[in-house]
């Protein structure tokens, strides 16, 4: 099952661990489409062009498969929705939780990732 967006989507953790270890930058948003998600994903979807060195990625919340960010070490204490994970060679970068706007993502890219 995959979420409805206009983004790439990642369903197993298979595919998540695959991602991760060809692609150097990755952003993956684990999340609904409820009210908290939606404008993290259209962020993402209008970043794309901008940041072509960076894989954008959505993931189902709910599916098992999911577990492999919900239990990531970094996202222990969330407690809202989405979770959303910054991938730099295969390690977590960065990690944040509940909605974020476009120049708190750009911040975390840039910070972590580099400019476009």
């Amino acid at each position: 099952m995959v979420l409805p967006t206009t983004l790439k989507h990642v369903a197993t953790a298979a595919e998540l661990t695959e991602l991760i270890n060809t692609e150097s930058n990755v952003m993956v948003c684990c999340g609904r489409m409820g009210p908290m998600c939606i404008p993290v994903y259209g962020v993402m979807d209008e970043l794309q062009d901008e940041y072509t060195h960076v894989a954008f990625r959505d993931m189902m919340f709910g599916s098992p498969e999911a577990a492999i960010i919900r239990n990531l070490p970094e996202c222990r204490n969330f407690m809202g929705l989405p979770f959303t994970v910054y991938f730099k060679d295969g390690k977590v970068a960065a990690a944040t939780s509940s909605i974020q706007n476009r120049d708190q993502i750009t911040t975390i890219l840039d910070r972590e990732f580099g400019k476009a």
